[in-house]
C-alpha cells in the first residue's frame, strides 16, 4: 500500500508535458504570450519571496553577499 494516492501504474500519462503541464492544457497547444508573461510573473514573485526569506533567515550571509556585490560593482566603474 502506498501513501501517495496519485501514484498510478507507472505510465507516463500523469507526467507534465513539454510545456510544463501545470495549466492543464493539452501539450500540443502552443502557449500564448499572455500565459507566458503570467507564469513568468508568478515565478519572479516567488523568487523575490524566497530571497526575502533567505535574508531574514541568514542575515550575516546576506550582508556578506551584498558587500561582495558592492565590491564587484565598484571594480567595474569607469
Amino acid at each position: 500500500m502506498t501513501s501517495n494516492p496519485r501514484t498510478g501504474d507507472g505510465s507516463a500519462d500523469g507526467l507534465p508535458g513539454p510545456s510544463g503541464g501545470r495549466s492543464g492544457q493539452p501539450p500540443d497547444r502552443p502557449e500564448t504570450e499572455a500565459e507566458r508573461r503570467k507564469r513568468r510573473a508568478v515565478f519572479l514573485r516567488e523568487l523575490a519571496e524566497a530571497r526575502e526569506l533567505r535574508e531574514r533567515v541568514q542575515p550575516r550571509r546576506t550582508k556578506e553577499r551584498r558587500m561582495r556585490e558592492a565590491m564587484r560593482m565598484r571594480t567595474f566603474r569607469i
